[in-house]
């Protein structure tokens, strides 16, 4: 939920699903917490009277660690649930995410509570009945259902231990027993009477593409913007998800460009990936925790071209949020729910429902244009990163460069092919202006001067060399 988005709420006043609390009570908040999760899902927001007044926070009363620690140690079955920090009218306000609850029912210090209309009660026994014949009569999800794996042998320790020492770094240990492997996959959910779910299988294992090939990651890095064209670095991604993921995340990093920005708060020149970092690493997360994982015809590609980056996964949207709906936030609906909450402990999960927004406004920040999702039931869900429509400013000396140099050449190669005898002349015009402006790179960066030095052109080189040959120069605006 983003600040205006709050705003607009605080005018309307409390609404089902939205609740205003004036402190953090941990006992208080918590039934609001559970009575969500047993309902359709909704917000927390602390330190607003009930008439939508924001009074904020002060320190002693908004710790928002120990407020979570409260309601991860108070709710049970466990589940993902994400707390954020903000300032509204200069004012701390705690805002607590609650997605649709996927194991019902949930109870907070043992007692179930259910919303009716826009108050919380204690759920009767017939409500309770009713909720587990439900939960009973309905499929159990995927990641939930047991995997072959042998939890003894296969299960990857030090990823455990990792999860861990995440959790601990972003103040999110939870954990009773830190040390106990078998209490830790537990507490997750991702292990029951020392069997592992296929999500504690596609977290922790050492090969879970062994069992489940639909868990591979496919990255593809292409010479031009055709689909189908040849690409120049292809590699397949299998093991433990986050490790996947970090594998993924190095992956698209090496292959776009580097570009030279130059912020409003300095004159100094900061290079830096085309496309922002954060929006690279939210469109994998939002891939790995929200894809289908049931089809084993499904996925996660990852595809690269000189003028866009595309990240897609099998399964649709969520039913109720549409491409255009991504753009204001909205409340989380999570398909993997004990993956999701293992990524948010881990401290890559902080936005819960606001991973769309946040990803369009650091394209803005970029100066890139406005990224794009499309989504089909049977063709998955896709999100595009578009470059820039101007390029770095390249003179005809470069472009010339540029579209003479095929795949690795050594200089002299590229001199000679240029018909040209002065080779100071040749690298002062050419070959430097190309290397600073990231048009070019060299394939032994750690040695410049090795005599088997050979240069290549970046995907923003590639990019630049389709320019017609009568443009004379083209330049960043």
């Amino acid at each position: 939920m983003t600040p205006d988005a709050i705003r607009k709420i605080l005018q309307l006043g409390e609404v089902p699903g939205v609740e205003f609390k004036v402190n953090t009570a941990p006992n208080i908040i918590g039934k609001e917490v559970c009575a969500l999760l047993n309902s359709a899902g909704g917000y927390v927001v602390c330190g607003v009277s009930d008439k939508g007044s924001v009074q904020g926070i002060d320190a002693m009363h908004g710790d928002q660690t120990g407020l979570e620690h409260k309601l991860y140690d108070g709710i049970t079955p466990k589940t993902f649930i994400a707390l954020e920090m903000m300032e509204l009218d200069g004012k701390s306000i705690i805002v607590i995410e609650v997605p649709v609850g996927k194991d019902l029912p949930y109870a907070y210090q043992n007692k179930i509570y259910i919303r009716e209309g826009e108050k919380t009660r204690l759920a009767d026994v017939n409500t309770v009945r009713d909720m587990v014949m439900r939960s009973e009569i309905e499929p159990e999800r995927w990641e939930r259902r047991f995997s072959l794996a042998d939890q003894e042998t296969e299960v990857d320790f030090i990823e455990v231990k990792n999860t861990v020492s995440d959790a601990q770094k972003v103040q999110r240990n939870f954990f009773r027993d830190s040390e106990n492997t078998q209490s830790i996959l537990e507490e997750l959910s991702v292990s029951r009477y020392g069997r592992l779910t296929n999500g504690g299988d596609v977290l922790f294992t050492y090969q879970p593409a062994r069992r489940l090939p639909q868990c591979r990651v496919r990255a593809f890095s292409y010479s031009s913007d055709k689909t189908g064209d040849t690409y120049h670095d292809m590699k397949s991604f299998e093991g433990p998800l986050y490790q996947v993921f970090e594998q993924a995340y190095n992956f698209i990093i090496r292959n776009i460009p580097t570009i030279a920005r130059f912020t409003q708060d300095s004159a100094q020149r900061q290079d830096t990936p085309l496309y922002p970092p954060f929006a690279i690493r939210e469109a994998l997360i939002n891939a790995f925790a929200h894809r289908d994982y049931s089809s084993h015809s499904g996925g996660v590609s990852i595809n690269i071209y000189p003028k866009r980056l595309e990240v897609w996964n099998s399964g649709s949207l969520p039913e109720g949020i549409t491409p255009d709906s991504l753009a204001q936030g909205h409340l989380s609906i999570l398909r993997n729910p004990d993956i999701a909450h293992v990524l948010y402990l881990r401290g890559m999960m902080e936005k819960a429902g606001r991973g769309s927004a946040q990803i369009i406004k650091s394209c803005n920040d970029a100066q890139l244009p406005c990224p794009e999702w499309t989504s089909d039931p049977k063709l998955g869900v896709t999100l595009t990163l578009f470059a820039p429509e101007v390029t770095p400013e390249a003179t005809p000396e470069v472009l010339r460069l540029l579209q003479n140099i095929q795949g690795e050449m050594l200089r002299r190669e590229i001199q000679n092919k240029l018909a040209l005898k002065d080779p100071d002349h040749f690298r002062k015009a050419y070959i430097n202006p190309a290397l600073e402006a990231g048009l070019i790179e060299m394939t032994i960066p750690e040695n410049p001067r090795n005599p088997k030095q050979k240069y290549r052109l970046t995907s923003l080189g590639k990019m630049i060399a389709q320019v017609p040959e009568n443009l004379k120069s083209v330049k960043l605006v």
